[in-house]
């Protein structure tokens, strides 16, 4: 319990300082002056402003935005113990294929790996490094995939997760649906809004928003959605009538695959706090039963009560018997 708490602080401190370092105020414009290089050679986009000294030297002026080193170090605390971690886990799992073909643990891996990169590439200075820094820069973006892993500390997560899984043929037919009623709705707002369309212009696009119908599908997305931004909105009769059965049509497709969704969503929930009240599988200690030639085993035989159809299966208590039998002359048969 200790590690889960400790990981999923680590979890939320790390996605929090994420966050923060896209804040200005966390963020800092280092200007430099260096000299241009040769005519060859390719100038650093970041260049601001060239400066020319006399006739022979030529000054830039460059900018680079670094973020607080405290966010850094944070950052830096919070990774060292996700790969802890992430390692512990992949030398204790049993089977490293199954491990390696888990999802999350993926996701974990790929969230880790631009951090060490952009440590080691980060005292080069040759263009190729700097290419990749820039890159591992823009892909910064993964490390907000560690939220992920939350779903192994709370259960409601890991139902919601089964319940998008399952319910991936209603997803399917709420996509295509929708697909079909913005293409429909699109092209009918398009030739709506031209049925007022003044003689004075040809295109019939001047009082309108609807310039074409690849914007139209914009519109028809967010009004079917019943976002309704109001960047986009019909002017004349015929469009909005156009507009009220796209919202109607919207309301319609989106409700239908719904309660089939909630019915999954219950089911896992419900299935999912039926296992948390099981109780708890302890494991029985059963005592190993002592060998056959061991003394503790011929006492018990002795001591326990025995019939005439059982037999001595003690050694020692076989030979007791064929001594007595002996000394009062009986002949032993043939069982015996």
């Amino acid at each position: 319990q200790y590690v889960a708490f400790a990981s999923l602080f680590f979890i939320l401190i790390s996605i929090t300082t994420f966050c923060l370092e896209t804040h200005e105020a966390f963020n800092r414009v280092i200007n430099r002056t260096e000299p241009a290089p040769p005519d060859n050679f390719n100038i650093d986009v970041n260049v601001t402003e060239t400066l020319v000294i006399g006739n022979t030297t030529t000054i830039l002026l460059t900018h680079k935005v670094e973020t607080e080193p405290i966010l850094t170090y944070i950052e830096g605390v919070c990774v060292l113990w996700f790969t802890l971690e992430f390692l512990v886990r992949i030398i204790c799992c049993p089977d490293k294929l199954l491990f390696v073909k888990n999802l999350l643990n993926i996701i974990d891996f790929v969230a880790i790996l631009p951090f060490y990169l952009e440590v080691g590439l980060s005292g080069l200075s040759s263009k190729a490094a700097r290419d990749v820094l820039g890159f591992l820069r823009v892909v910064r973006f993964v490390r907000i995939l560690r939220i992920f892993k939350l779903t192994r500390h709370f259960v409601g997560l890991r139902v919601l997760g089964h319940t998008l899984r399952a319910s991936t043929n209603e997803f399917l037919l709420l996509i295509i649906f929708l697909a079909l009623g913005v293409l429909i709705f699109a092209t009918m707002i398009y030739y709506a809004e031209r049925i007022g369309a003044k003689t004075s212009d040809p295109r019939g696009s001047d009082h309108t928003h609807f310039k074409n119908i690849p914007i139209g599908f914009w519109w028809a997305v967010v009004t079917m959605t019943t976002l309704g931004y109001g960047d986009m909105y019909p002017k004349t009769w015929s469009g909005m009538v156009v507009g009220a059965l796209c919202a109607l049509a919207g309301v319609l497709t989106i409700a239908m695959p719904v309660p089939v969704i909630v019915n999954n969503f219950g089911m896992y929930y419900s299935l999912a706090m039926a296992k948390q009240k099981l109780p708890k599988k302890k494991k029985k200690h059963i005592p190993r039963p002592a060998p056959l030639d061991s003394p503790t085993y011929c006492k018990s035989e002795e001591n326990s009560p025995r019939n005439s159809t059982q037999s001595d299966t003690c050694p020692l208590a076989v030979e007791e018997g064929a001594a007595e039998r002996k000394r009062s002359g009986e002949t032993p048969t043939v069982g015996q």
